[in-house]
């Protein structure tokens, strides 16, 4: 250690600060300054934040917008801090669409606007355009944050209207929208499929898109974000009689999908997806009979072996089950209602 330059023994130490503390730092003097604000400064304190002691919940409901941190020993969130909003809303119509990286895509329901907010250092950056670009309608839309291999952080949104129907790329990087061919089938997107939120994970951004619950097609479409390619895989092989849902996500840069079936007894099962196929990592048992005004979404798992489902009215049932593979908590890319999100405190930028 003795022999290595002060600057690289500050920039080692800096790196491994929180990301507030990074924000704190930078008034130290220009030279901090400087190299706080670089790319690769950026880039590897990003990378070293990826850990589950950093992770917060962000919760939004009708009065207040709230972070808490995720204590996973007790499966419980600990004290919250009230986080104002650095934009215009009204009455917290937020929606949160896609998250990565400690950057959130959301909504603003009010006016159909996409921003990119980094709720930790309280940055954003409005995605509209005067062209009509960057305008999200809910049940029609979907999209994807991700990252390249230019380190370029992007939103995939696809758009489906009467009369426009189109996939679109933002690039933070140029900050411009641009139109890419969807090569796939293109009644995918037509209003009677049902698109996910995309689900970025080993360079390829992953929706689920389903005809219906009730039967009808269910699909996965891959779009590998550095060729800019569409294609499409099956399904996992689960039962299609009632309710079939499939929540993805990336559990150590693998994808997974919980798929939950039938009706009035839901079952959950657990796929890893190896290549282009699906094999079952773990089932849990059956969930006593809910009524299907109470029907359930999956909102995330601990190691401890407690696996939580909400109800639409915001009601938590727990499973208890053997997690013992997974040594972390990992949280799926949504909640009921978009309503929060589970993120990295990070210091990346909605901008350049």
């Amino acid at each position: 250690m003795a022999d290595l330059p002060i600057h690289t023994i500050v920039f080692e130490i800096l790196t491994r600060l929180p990301a507030k503390d990074v924000g704190r730092s930078k008034s130290v003097c220009k030279q901090w300054y400087a190299l706080l604000s670089t790319q690769d400064f950026v880039r590897i304190h990003c990378s070293r934040s990826l850990v589950s002691s950093n992770q917060r919940v962000l919760l939004i409901d009708d009065l207040t917008c709230s972070v808490r941190l995720i204590i996973s020993k007790s499966n419980d969130y600990g004290p919250s801090s009230i986080v104002t909003f650095p934009f215009h809303h009204q009455n917290n119509d937020v929606s949160i669409l896609s998250h990565l990286n400690g950057l959130l895509c959301v909504c603003l329901n009010h006016t159909y606007e996409l921003l990119l907010w980094n709720p930790t250092t309280t940055a954003f950056k409005r995605l509209s355009t005067p062209d009509s670009h960057g305008f999200y309608i809910n049940n029609l839309d979907a999209v994807g944050l991700y990252v390249d291999d230019d380190d370029d952080y992007k939103v995939l949104h696809i758009k489906r209207r009467s009369g426009v129907l189109g996939v679109y790329v933002y690039s933070r990087e140029v900050d411009s929208w641009r139109n890419i061919p969807f090569i796939t089938r293109e009644e995918y997107l037509s209003p009677h499929f049902n698109w996910s939120a995309g689900t970025f994970c080993g360079g390829t951004l992953y929706f689920t898109v389903c005809e219906c619950w009730l039967g009808g097609t269910k699909r996965v479409i891959c779009f590998d974000v550095n060729s800019e390619q569409f294609k499409e895989i099956s399904f996992p092989p689960v039962p299609s009689i009632g309710m079939v849902q499939g929540v993805l996500v990336n559990v150590k840069n693998e994808l997974h999908m919980f798929a939950s079936t039938c009706m009035f007894e839901m079952t959950i099962d657990l796929w890893t997806l190896q290549g282009d196929y699906w094999i079952k990592f773990l089932s849990c048992p059956p969930i006593p009979t809910i009524s299907l005004s109470f029907w359930c979404d999956i909102t995330h798992y601990v190691t401890n072996g407690n696996w939580f489902v909400m109800t639409k009215l915001g009601k938590l049932f727990t499973i208890e089950m053997d997690m013992k593979p997974f040594e972390c908590f990992y949280p799926v890319s949504w909640f009921r209602g978009f309503k929060g999100a589970v993120f990295v405190q990070t210091i990346v930028s909605p901008s350049i």
